[in-house]
């Protein structure tokens, strides 16, 4: 089991950077914002069938050194850890562990996205295995979730491979652009974690 390097930082932020085969996978600083937003924006449209679009506001540097921030404040609380993907420096990806609960329920959601130009390498398997890693070794949790919507085949390999399960379909789960969709509910439990 690969370790996280946790490092405090002078910014009010708790660091965590892991490296994976091919990607290094660490927490979003304020300098990131930037880099954040630009990400955002040039696959807004890519994304937009499962994911909602944003008014221009959101893909601003400023709004998304907000977020971060904000980001700061969940981690600290143990409530969300939201990471960046980097391929040789450049922001390829985002995933984030969220809503997480702890006693009775030890649980939180994953939930992803990878840049257009880097999809179907492989490299967002990478970045999930590491971060359910950390969500089951290091924050102790005992299930994640995942929604995910039915035509997105892709993010339903990425989870397949990594071991979760397809436990049933939630009705009208997400409005998204205009309209309420489905969407499928993922689950892995921390036992059935190779």
């Amino acid at each position: 089991m690969m370790n996280w390097l946790i490092h405090l930082l002078p910014q009010r932020s708790l660091r965590l950077t892991q490296t994976s085969e091919r990607c290094v996978i660490r927490t979003f600083t304020v300098r990131d914002a930037e880099a954040l937003a630009s990400f955002l924006w040039r696959n807004r449209e890519a994304w937009s069938a499962f994911e909602p679009i944003h008014g221009p506001y959101y893909y601003t540097k400023e709004a998304q050194r907000k977020k971060i921030r904000e980001s700061y404040y969940l981690m600290r609380r143990q409530r969300e850890y939201t990471f960046g993907m980097f391929l040789n420096g450049e922001l390829i990806g985002h995933i984030a562990l969220y809503a997480v609960k702890r006693k009775p329920y030890q649980s939180g959601f994953i939930g992803y996205a990878i840049d257009q130009h880097y999809a179907r390498q492989g490299l967002m398997t990478e970045a999930v295995e590491q971060v359910t890693r950390f969500a089951f070794h290091q924050l102790q949790l005992h299930r994640l979730e995942a929604h995910v919507a039915p035509a997105n085949l892709a993010s339903q390999r990425v989870l397949q491979k990594v071991g979760f399960e397809r436990e049933g379909l939630l009705r009208q789960l997400l409005w998204l652009n205009g309209k309420w969709e489905d969407h499928y509910l993922y689950a892995l439990l921390k036992e059935e974690n190779k």
